[in-house]
């Protein structure tokens, strides 16, 4: 199958069709650029863990009472270079059982949301705001959120990504500190802590899975990613 076969096998198993018209704030990124204060997170400087020393120290990790239920801390997964991270709410039982994020539907509907993009899982780097699975994957509490911070801090500082993806409204209003719903979150772009990496925010794909009518939104989202995204390599 050539490129253009394998992107509209992608988008079909979205519920996408090819012929989803590009809107006027999907094609004028700079136009929905929003002055929002980034999510202003230290440097961890000199001395900061490297990865190895970074993901040992995750997976002793016991900062919170979630190490308590886990079966093991899901670190992330992926390139360690990668030009892309995707950045989601926390594990759920199936990611808690094998030690990765987005595994089972949703992480198949993610992976087909790539594809769509031109990019394989592999290429980009998906973590989570916690690194262990709340009981009966309730939202992660704030003092959870505030003892896994620094970790995923430390994970954009190391891989230095030119966009950061989230996907769900955990996800974005953790990252970004703010109470704004989602779909008010949509279709701009943000920064994130010292390195002004930008930001843009979609639906997570399990809500896209309950909610399959989202999923032309979410097409936007991606393809408003994509324009942020080549407009931070031109700069670059």
């Amino acid at each position: 199958m050539n490129a253009a076969g394998r992107r509209q096998a992608c988008l079909s198993a979205m519920g996408v069709t090819a012929w989803v018209p590009r809107t006027a704030a999907v094609d004028s990124p700079a136009a929905l650029e929003a002055d929002v204060p980034a999510a202003l997170v230290p440097s961890a400087g000199e001395g900061a863990p490297d990865w190895d020393t970074l993901a040992a120290t995750v997976a002793a990790c016991q900062r919170c009472e979630l190490h308590q239920g886990r079966t093991q801390t899901v670190f992330g997964v992926g390139a360690r270079r990668a030009r892309w991270m995707i950045i989601g709410e926390a594990p759920g039982q199936e990611e808690d059982r094998k030690g990765e994020p987005f595994v089972g539907r949703a992480g198949q509907l993610l992976n087909s949301m790539l594809e769509a993009l031109g990019m394989r899982r592999g290429e980009v780097y998906i973590a989570n705001i916690l690194k262990c699975r709340p009981p009966n994957n309730r939202d992660p509490q704030p003092d959870e959120v505030a003892q896994c911070e620094g970790y995923l801090a430390r994970q954009i500082e190391l891989i230095s990504p030119r966009i950061i993806l989230c996907v769900g409204r955990i996800a974005a209003q953790n990252l970004l500190k703010t109470q704004t719903p989602i779909g008010k979150l949509r279709g701009q772009q943000y920064h994130y802590g010292p390195q002004a990496v930008p930001v843009v925010v979609t639906y997570h794909p399990a809500y896209l899975l309950r909610s399959p009518a989202e999923k032309r939104r979410a097409w936007q989202d991606l393809l408003f990613a994509r324009h942020v995204f080549a407009a931070a390599e031109e700069g670059a």
